[in-house]
């Protein structure tokens, strides 16, 4: 049997090469994952394609094709599986849009599944090849990260990325953040691998650096202490997501350096607290910022801090005091996006109540475009605001002034900030706001050929 996995390019890289450098890409881990799961006994050829680093040919030759889809690539993702389709090639369509609203991706495949795919992907896998697949697999209850086959690493195109060594303990998020697809999606239950589980992959991959991909490795105070415990005889260097509440853990922090930590990627969100109390991330608080950023820079840790606009308390000055807060703070690698109401989650249930989505042309919803009406300015100023503060965060001065302050090594630090200096310089190139014409606030305008295709959807 031949099996091709692919994963859809969004809207960052309709142009060729993409608007990320290769030092901000790593090898995603989704792909290896399920080819991990296919059952032994099933004789198969594999394919994997990443369509942000290579062409999908629509002529291959497969048997079963599985996409995995996010609400941006949503619109490709069902592109390719009708051109498969058409050829009469099964196609199969999971991942986090499909386990959001898996009624939208239902009509594009012969099967979705619905959920985390360890348990359903080779019950697919062993259905397809009795010929009795069916329409659609929901994980089941009893979900378990325990006794998974180890992933090959070495399935992605590695010389394609800055790394391959992607890893993970856990999945999900005790947090119920308005915006954020994973409460809505999985639950708040985090998941767990056995620790030594993880140890064990980290050294049979030989890796000295490692990036984990968990949402927040501090979710499980308990089992993120254990882990940093285990981590810390590997004598590697890694970088990973947490949350501002590690700050408020000093023996976890300590560990968090013992164990190597080199980097951490962070949801500061807004430098308002009504803005954050808002999408229910209260536990922020803009005022203890500096000192979070003075406690990780003490030990060594780099601070990629991300934020959000157009929230409802946000004004139009917000792009420029965001701006000016991370250069004179010296947040290492700011990045900024567009507040999106992803379909399933509770922003988008909000927004749908309240008549302020302006589209469902999925590709949109990409955390550069709007796609709602804001409530204390136009469209037109939240698009542009949103890349006014990205050039301003990464213009030569805001690149040298938090450059004094950072603890990242010099290398690292200029590949990654000059490769963010190049998307904030081309974000215009890529993304426009043709799909909307007009730019009232109290009034969607005409929403064009692109709004009236997503609506129909």
């Amino acid at each position: 049997m031949r099996i091709l996995l692919l994963s859809p390019k969004g809207p960052l890289y309709r142009h060729r090469g993409g608007i990320f450098r290769k030092s901000l890409r790593y090898a995603p881990l989704t792909l290896p994952t399920l080819a991990s799961l296919i059952p032994p006994e099933i004789e198969h050829e594999l394919t994997i394609i990443d369509e942000g680093v290579d062409d999908v040919p629509l002529d291959f030759p497969a048997d079963l094709v599985g996409i995995t889809v996010i609400t941006g690539t949503a619109p490709r993702a069902y592109e390719i599986a009708a051109a498969f389709r058409a050829r009469g090639i099964s196609v199969v369509l999971g991942g986090p849009h499909v386990t959001l609203v898996p009624d939208d991706a239902q009509p594009h495949a012969d099967s979705i599944v619905v959920g985390y795919a360890e348990d359903t992907w080779p019950e697919l896998l062993r259905d397809f090849v009795a010929g009795a697949m069916r329409p659609r697999y929901v994980q089941a209850p009893d979900f378990s990260l325990a006794n998974r086959p180890r992933v090959d690493r070495t399935l992605a195109a590695r010389h394609r990325y800055a790394t391959s060594h992607v890893f993970e303990a856990t999945r999900g998020c005790v947090h119920g953040c308005e915006f954020c697809v994973v409460p809505f999606a999985w639950g708040r239950d985090p998941y767990q691998k056995p620790i030594e589980d993880v140890v064990e992959d980290i050294r049979a991959s030989g890796a000295r650096q490692a990036i984990f991909i968990d949402l927040n490795i501090i979710a499980d105070l308990d089992y993120a202490a254990r882990l940093f415990e285990a981590l810390i005889p590997l004598n590697i260097t890694w970088y990973g997501l947490s949350t501002t509440l590690l700050a408020d853990k000093p023996d976890l922090l300590e560990l968090c350096v013992r164990s190597g930590c080199r980097g951490l990627l962070i949801g500061l969100e807004s430098i308002s607290k009504g803005g954050l109390r808002e999408v229910r991330k209260g536990f922020n608080d803009p005022a203890r910022y500096p000192e979070l950023i003075r406690l990780l820079h003490a030990r060594g840790i780099a601070l990629m801090g991300t934020f959000v606009f157009g929230l409802d308390d946000d004004r139009p000055d917000v792009f420029e005091k965001t701006a000016e807060f991370v250069i004179e703070c010296g947040i290492d690698l700011p990045r900024f996006a567009i507040v999106t109401p992803f379909p399933g989650t509770a922003m988008y249930r909000r927004m749908e109540a309240e008549g302020r989505l302006l589209t469902r042309d999925w590709e949109l919803y990409d955390g550069q475009h709007v796609v709602f009406r804001p409530a204390h300015m136009t469209v037109q100023q939240l698009e542009q605001g949103n890349r006014a503060a990205w050039r301003r965060a990464y213009s030569w001065r805001g690149i040298w002034r938090r450059y004094r302050d950072t603890t990242a090594a010099t290398g690292l630090y200029l590949a990654a900030n000059l490769g963010y200096r190049h998307y904030a310089r081309n974000l215009d190139r890529f993304y426009t706001c043709d799909w909307f014409v007009g730019s009232d606030a109290g009034s969607a305008g005409p929403l064009a050929a692109r709004a009236a295709k997503g609506a129909a959807r």
